[in-house]
């Protein structure tokens, strides 16, 4: 089941381009952007900057836990919207150098998101955390194939803006 609870990105969008100050520990960075935007083509997230994206839940199997689980996090599409990303690919990067290509264009409304919760709390890097990327395995077959799994990429830290 996916439930998407939606907030406004426009003003978190706003405070990105002005630099937020980061009330905790960087989760998450994304390089490539567009510099007049963003100094150095860089932007950081905390926890608290990515919740305030807007929140998704997907309660799914997956084949990597036992278990239906609860996944909570933001949709992608909904972070390269915040950071005016419309087109290509980006390069999601793990903290142990696995990386993979996601075609923009293939990110859903829904799915996939970057979990940084499950089952309501905290992921660390020993439970496949900062950041996972989950789709809603369970709900679609279109989401059960060697692709999708592929790029289910755990421990993500990092995404690179391909032009």
């Amino acid at each position: 089941m996916l439930m998407v609870r939606s907030l406004q990105a426009a003003g978190l969008a706003l405070a990105l381009i002005s630099g937020p100050s980061l009330a905790g520990p960087v989760i998450l960075t994304v390089s490539g952007l567009d510099e007049a935007r963003y100094p150095g083509g860089v932007q950081t997230f905390d926890l608290e900057m990515l919740r305030s994206l807007g929140q998704a839940e997907v309660t799914t199997t997956t084949i990597w836990t036992e278990g239906t689980r609860v996944f909570t996090g933001v949709p992608l599409i909904r972070l390269a919207e915040t950071l005016q990303i419309n087109e290509g690919h980006l390069r999601l990067l793990a903290l142990n150098d696995y990386q993979i290509e996601f075609p923009l264009h293939e990110a859903g409304d829904e799915a996939p998101i970057l979990a940084y919760w499950m089952d309501g709390a905290p992921m660390s890097v020993r439970d496949k955390g900062p950041l996972w990327v989950i789709y809603p395995y369970d709900s679609d077959a279109t989401y059960r194939t060697d692709t999708i799994f592929s790029r289910s990429i755990w421990q993500l830290d990092r995404i690179e803006v391909l032009r």
